[in-house]
């Protein structure tokens, strides 16, 4: 077998070996069973070896997790489990399939459409397509029921190598994922200050300065922050903000137009008419001053202490809490008199999530034990957590005569933290037709649908989303190869001009350092991409 990661030490192959945590033993594949024509539960217990990751939160041992303890019992099959927090996981990851001492699959694996095939090319993991048509009857079922995600999930080269999470949550620009990064105003700092929901930008510059001047949370201290984000981070940055003033922006500063057009945001005349707006905030001292170097657990701090007066994330339940203090700040208008909502490439397709890997000599097992994660009520307890479990809150309660699981309330707890300690990231598929029939929408997820629709999606203007292209390796590496310098280069002056507010003076200079970076190439293959997948959906 060839090795994925040739540039690897011995030293740091044999890391891995000795580092590992979970439930011990090695990471190896299992030898051959000689099992055929496997049906669940056997007869005798047999053990696979998987690689996987998890939330410090969960147990430090998978096999604690109750979803996992049922799953055995259904099948027969145990699972020796090399067990990695989502901090050192990739890493480790890495190093074990970089010294050929594999195990028999990766759950929650975390590949990249670059590793994926550079995986294949090596041959440190299998094509699935005769394994998923034979051995998986729950997955073939997906894939008949939604036949896009077969396309997305099939590399150029024809062959599918890894089994996806597909999380449906609404459809089009009432998607879900529509957009990551939603603004939350202080409404309780409003009232006090007989303040309205800004509409333009100027308004809002206005609410700022009030928030910032007019002790506006009554203890008679300055230690209001106006408005705070985490730069260049997703759903915590304020990227948002830029719709008012043309396209808009998103984490990969990417756009389609309606004429099919892929445009880059980061070099838009609107872009820079947004940094100037931003560094106006700044200098009148309405902008966090970590804002450009603070992290989440730093920007929760602040938020738990109602400090914000506005502030970015995907839920405010995740960061101030499910209650009334802050309210979602509408889409304000710019200086045109325009307003528009700027939407995020995101659906909920994931496909590197799991791989069988070449060292496996029990496949027909594992493909079948993978199956029934691609169960309808398999699958929405893998993304969201289980129910019946005595140590803990659960997520849902299950209703055994309809077959299905209702989602609890959430009573206060987080629900990012409520689920990591159960669930276990998938595989899996949920498509909009099982809520209702195997499930309940999630309420902070319904709750958000609601706000998607009735806030933000009337002022869409794109009708596409750039999708997602499984592009060949050989445009991976070039895109890859541009992606490191270009992005890092758009993400230093963003936070560079808006605290020196020199955009102006260097707008030429910046967009002539973008093509020399390789932006009209990648334009060039991203638009190639958005052209090919438009061919194959007709």
């Amino acid at each position: 077998m060839k090795k994925v990661y040739k540039v690897m030490s011995t030293l740091s192959i044999a890391a891995v070996l000795l580092s590992a945590c979970g439930s011990g033993g090695s990471s190896s594949s299992t030898e051959a069973l000689e099992l055929e024509n496997i049906e669940f539960p056997l007869k005798e217990t047999v053990t696979l070896k998987f690689m996987t990751q998890s939330s410090p939160l969960a147990p430090e041992d998978p096999n604690e997790k109750l979803i996992y303890q049922r799953l055995e019992e259904q099948s027969g099959v145990h699972i020796d489990w090399k067990n990695y927090t989502n901090d050192s996981f990739i890493e480790k990851r890495n190093l074990a399939m970089a010294s050929g001492d594999l195990p028999d699959a990766v759950l929650d694996a975390a590949y990249s459409d670059y590793e994926l095939l550079q995986l294949a090319e090596d041959e440190a993991i299998i094509p699935l397509e005769d394994v998923i048509e034979e051995h998986m009857p729950n997955f073939k079922k997906v894939l008949e029921q939604a036949p896009e995600y077969k396309s997305m999930i099939t590399a150029p080269d024809g062959h599918i190598y890894s089994f996806p999470w597909i999380e449906e949550l609404g459809s089009g620009k009432e998607s879900i994922h529509s957009v990551d990064t939603f603004p939350w105003i202080n409404q309780e700092w409003l009232n006090n200050l007989g303040l309205d929901m800004p509409k333009t930008t100027e308004e809002l510059k206005e609410v700022l300065i009030a928030f910032k001047t007019q002790d506006p949370n009554g203890n008679g201290e300055a230690d209001e922050i106006p408005m705070s984000f985490i730069i260049n981070k997703g759903g915590e940055d304020l990227a948002f903000l830029f719709g008012s003033f043309g396209l808009g922006d998103n984490w990969d500063h990417t756009v389609v137009t309606n004429e099919g057009d892929v445009t880059f945001t980061a070099n838009q005349d609107g872009y820079k008419e947004a940094m100037t707006f931003f560094h106006d905030l700044y200098k009148e001292g309405l902008i966090d001053e970590e804002a450009f170097e603070q992290d989440f657990n730093t920007y929760l701090a602040k938020g738990k202490e109602d400090r914000f007066g506005l502030y970015f994330t995907w839920d405010k339940a995740n960061i101030t809490g499910m209650n009334e203090k802050y309210q979602l700040m509408n889409p304000l208008a710019g200086p045109s008199g325009e307003t528009n909502v700027a939407r995020t490439n995101g659906m909920g397709l994931d496909r590197g999530r799991m791989v069988i890997t070449s060292a496996n000599q029990n496949v027909e097992l594992t493909a079948k034990w993978i199956d029934q994660l691609y169960d309808p009520v398999q699958s929405v307890q893998n993304n969201w957590g289980t129910y019946g479990d005595d140590t803990q809150q659960n997520i849902f309660e299950y209703d055994e005569e309809a077959n299905m699981l209702k989602h609890l309330p959430l009573e206060g707890a987080a629900p990012v933290e409520l689920r990591q300690k159960t669930n276990i990231g998938g595989p899996l598929a949920i498509l909009d037709e099982y809520y209702g029939t195997y499930t309940t929408k999630p309420d902070d997820a319904a709750w958000r649908l609601e706000l998607m629709k009735d806030v933000m999606v009337p002022h869409m203007k794109a009708d596409q989303i750039y999708p997602k292209v499984f592009f060949s390796l050989e445009e991976l590496e070039k895109l890859s190869k541009i992606e490191t310098d270009l992005f890092a280069y758009v993400h230093r002056k963003r936070a560079e001009w808006i605290k020196t507010g020199a955009v102006e003076a260097e707008w030429s200079e910046y967009l002539a350092e973008l093509d020399r970076l390789g932006l009209q190439t990648w334009l060039q293959i991203k638009q190639d991409g958005y052209d090919r997948n438009a061919e194959s959906a007709e």
